[in-house]
């Protein structure tokens, strides 16, 4: 990761362009979320946001063994 803020920036917005472009050979949707990473460093807002989308993700990923596991009746 670049050391200035600058370079921080436009490397993350570099990667969400190319995220979007994902469906392209060499460039995928992988870029979006690490772009989003990026820029977090910088800006609070992309940091809430960042923050939100893993703990929802977290909280589905618990949901879901919780089913998982009732569903096999283990104890």
């Amino acid at each position: 990761m670049p050391a200035s803020r600058i370079g921080r920036i436009i490397l993350g917005v570099l990667l969400i362009i190319g995220g979007i472009l994902g469906f392209l050979p060499v460039l995928g949707f992988w870029m979006v979320p690490l772009g989003l990473v990026i820029l977090s460093v910088d800006f609070a807002f992309v940091r809430r946001f960042r923050r939100n989308q893993e703990v929802r993700i977290g909280r589905w990923w618990q949901n879901r063994k919780f089913r998982k596991k009732a569903q096999d009746g283990d104890p």
